[in-house]
């Protein structure tokens, strides 16, 4: 387990929201290097809208954002830019282009940001990306050819193309079924193991939260701060009752079930 001491991304005082209002206040968080941090809460709690705070597509409220020690919001929009590269991300929605074959959409960011490298470099790059998400030899196809999972994979491997030393996946499971979700969740520990990137993730599907996460991070809709941070087994066990019922819901459920 990484120590504290190996924060690349610490939250002060994060206020969350849009235009004036705010949705979460005096978030207080650090992920460190090669962590899984899972961000988790009701649906509408706030949890996307913290996301996109952190990735550099809409400036926080209030607090600050430090990206290995940088205040990333107090840059100049050129270093932000330049930090950024170090960000992969997953959309909920894959965001893949669908008139690009998926080598094409790996080659994007490539093209865009590594310059010298010749058309050979960028196709063994990017078969080399879907080799590690599951997807060798799917190169030439396009996104309405694939399943949910697959297209899920696919937008990993773009996530991937810079090697990025965070990567951020917004509800990465949603939409697949429980077989596809599991697998999904045992890709994101392997590539945390093999690249040793650390990785957010914004969910409230409880199977992905109790296997992949390390800490998690409880927002509260009714409160509009967090709850807790810690490991979800010890959340789960001492946490707040708002926690602990979240936590439980599968259970209580299936009990209540005829």
């Amino acid at each position: 387990m990484p120590s504290m001491m190996d924060a690349v991304l610490v939250a002060e005082r994060l206020d969350a929201g849009y235009g004036t209002r705010v949705i979460q206040r005096d978030l207080q968080f650090s992920v460190r290097r090669g962590e899984v941090f899972v961000v988790m809460g009701a649906s509408g709690c706030g949890k996307s809208t913290l996301l996109r705070h952190l990735i550099g597509l809409q400036a926080p409220l209030g607090g600050r954002m430090l990206f290995n020690g940088e205040d990333f919001w107090a840059q100049p929009v050129a270093r932000r830019a330049k930090l950024q590269q170090d960000f992969g991300v997953l959309y909920q929605n894959a965001a893949l282009w669908g008139a690009m074959t998926l080598r094409e959409n790996i080659c994007l960011p490539l093209e865009a940001y590594r310059p010298n490298l010749c058309r050979a470099e960028l196709a063994e790059l990017a078969a080399l990306k879907l080799a590690l998400v599951g997807l060798g030899g799917c190169d030439e196809l396009y996104p309405a050819e694939l399943s949910g999972g697959m297209r899920k994979r696919a937008a990993l491997a773009r996530a991937l193309a810079l090697d990025p030393q965070m990567l951020f996946l917004d509800e990465p499971s949603a939409g697949l079924d429980p077989i596809n979700s599991m697998a999904l969740d045992e890709l994101i520990l392997q590539l945390r193991d093999s690249l040793g990137a650390s990785i957010v993730l914004v969910t409230h599907e409880l199977p992905s939260i109790f296997t992949v996460a390390d800490t998690c991070l409880f927002l509260d809709g009714q409160s509009g701060t967090q709850l807790a941070l810690g490991p979800p087994a010890e959340l789960l066990a001492h946490g707040p009752q708002a926690v602990q019922r979240f936590l439980r819901r599968d259970t209580r459920l299936a009990e209540e079930a005829p």
